[in-house]
């Protein structure tokens, strides 16, 4: 006989807010794991696929329908003991989107990554595999972007690297990288004074997918 096993989606939501790199999570409010933070997630429907469950899960249990988030499959975890009622394959995805209003979700909060050090089942590890994914992006596609408003600066996109890899990087650098990467970063043609000192240039994401060249963090600054 063939065994059943549920099929759960569950979803990694990453932003820059408050200038610490944030999650989505939950309090949740059953056992098990009481009171524990938890990712946002639930079962697969039969007539629906995984990104359609995704996307769906991020409306309706994250709170956040419409809202621009980037989201990509990250990885599948079904060892046994992973939920301690019973055997159940999760499928994770991986969110990335810029500072969005809280969730109007009951329970719905982002927190600090950094201070998520407990979490139910075993959404610590899903989590920290989806900030290491996001890190990695960062090195060699435009989702740095992602996490940017619709218009932004070469300063508040580098604020998004120095806070998601965690280290300083060199202001004069960082702007002849991500302007000379071809399609990274388009003009808008307008500046702003938000940051006081002289009108800095706005930029919108470009078309380019990946970055050429790629922005490294081994390569010292």
């Amino acid at each position: 006989m063939v065994p059943s096993i549920p099929v759960s989606v569950d979803l990694v939501v990453l932003t820059v807010r408050n200038q610490a790199l944030s999650a989505l999570v939950w309090r949740r409010d059953n056992p098990p794991f009481l009171r524990r933070w938890s990712l946002s997630g639930g079962f697969i429907q039969l007539d629906e696929d995984l990104p359609a469950a995704a996307h769906r899960i991020l409306a309706e249990r994250a709170g956040l329908p419409g809202a621009p988030v980037h989201l990509e499959q990250l990885q599948t975890y079904g060892y046994p003991d992973r939920d301690p009622r019973q055997r159940v394959l999760s499928v994770a995805y991986l969110g990335l989107a810029p500072d969005l209003p809280a969730s109007e979700k009951a329970h719905m909060s982002w927190q600090p990554v950094d201070s998520l050090q407990v979490m139910a089942f075993d959404h610590r590890r899903i989590m920290h595999d989806g900030v290491e994914r996001a890190r990695a992006k960062l090195e060699y596609t435009s989702l740095g972007a992602a996490f940017c408003p619709p218009e932004f600066t070469v300063a508040d996109l580098r604020r998004v690297y120095e806070i998601v890899w965690g280290r300083v990087l060199d202001p004069r650098n960082f702007h002849r990288k991500v302007t000379k990467a071809e399609g990274f970063l388009v003009e808008t043609g307008a500046t702003t004074t938000r940051d006081g000192g002289r009108p800095a240039k706005l930029f919108r994401r470009g078309p380019a997918e990946l970055l050429h060249p790629p922005m490294l963090r081994s390569l010292k600054e």
